[in-house]
């Protein structure tokens, strides 16, 4: 399998999936800009605005779009997927839209707003395991038994391609960026992110940003191989689980990603809370895990000029905003 997602690919990948998504705003933030004097202005890459609520439906539309337009049986026999909750979803999107049937494997503890959101959309919808990779295997074995094509939430160049689209918006909204922040779990979103910025701009610095309580990438790229590490629970659920032994985003983020940043669970809540009470913005555990990045990370970004940190998601439940609420909210502000 290519390793490769070339600027070519992601010009194409914008082409297929534009008329089925949202180009999501760059938004200048004056609270995180003003965290650190004299340092760079902060912006926010809002795929949390993205229809389903996270960045993951343009990998699955242009996946789709690519099996389709070479499989004209696609339409009859389907397809199936797997994820944490949010490429699931995203991919449940794509196929009413693009008329594809689809079957959705999720870990038995998916997050109940992702689970309410996949049952909102009619998913046909499977849980099986605990690790996304298990849940990862199980929906490849059905499409092994069944001949039908899997849909990866990031072992794939396609759904990579059609990630890198947010990386493509960035430089265009804003050329003179010379870094971005990504969270990561299998690694999708920022291979994407960074095969484009890498190919326009060299110089662009990107820092990928995991939960302390589970960071298989970091460990995997700090290795050289990808290895196995228990994922301890964490409100970052977006990124938590292993990565697949072929995935081609090991490769893509120990050839693009500059540095990792790890952040607690306590740093991620704050985030949460910060980009709440301050942009009146819901976000997720794993886009607050890009936010506690920077801000516990002022100096290391006092170089720079313009910094993006891309808010990947909005899926939070209202149980787990409830208690952010009440343990940040009732006392002085963090982050100030």
């Amino acid at each position: 399998m290519s390793q490769n997602v070339t600027l070519s690919d992601i010009v194409a990948a914008k082409n297929r999936i534009q008329p089925y998504i949202r180009r999501t705003p760059l938004d200048f933030s004056p609270f995180l800009t003003k965290l650190n004097e004299n340092g760079p202005n902060v912006f926010l890459k809002m795929e949390s605005e993205q229809f389903s609520g996270s960045f993951k439906v343009r990998g699955a539309y242009n996946k789709l779009c690519v099996l389709s337009e070479s499989d004209p049986e696609l339409k009859s026999k389907g397809a199936v997927a797997a994820s944490s909750g949010n490429h699931a979803l995203g991919c449940t999107i794509a196929m009413k839209r693009l008329g594809i049937p689809i079957q959705v494997f999720t870990p038995e503890n998916v997050s109940l707003a992702k689970k309410k959101m996949l049952e909102a959309y009619d998913a046909n919808l499977v849980l099986h395991g605990l690790d996304v990779v298990d849940t990862e295997h199980e929906a490849r074995r059905l499409s092994e038994e069944k001949g039908i094509p899997f849909i990866s939430p990031y072992n794939d160049v396609d759904v990579v391609a059609g990630l890198g689209t947010i990386g493509m918006e960035i430089y265009e909204d804003l050329s003179e960026i010379d870094a971005v922040l990504v969270s990561v779990g299998g690694g999708g979103l920022i291979s994407g992110i960074a095969s484009y910025l890498k190919a326009v701009n060299p110089n662009v610095k990107v820092f990928g940003c995991q939960p302390e309580l589970t960071k298989v990438m970091y460990e995997s790229v700090k290795a050289g191989k990808i290895v196995f590490e228990e994922s301890g629970d964490t409100l970052s659920d977006g990124t938590k689980g292993g990565i697949e032994d072929d995935s081609v985003t090991f490769e893509l983020c120990r050839k693009h990603v500059d540095d990792w940043l790890l952040v607690t669970e306590e740093q991620i809540s704050e985030a949460v809370y910060f980009m709440l009470d301050k942009h009146h913005k819901v976000v997720e555990g794993a886009a607050g895990a890009a936010v506690a990045a920077y801000t516990n990370n002022l100096a290391l970004f006092s170089r720079f000029s313009n910094v993006a940190i891309v808010i990947c998601g909005a899926n939070m439940t209202s149980d787990h905003l409830h208690k952010i609420m009440l343990k940040y909210g009732s006392k002085d502000k963090p982050m100030e």
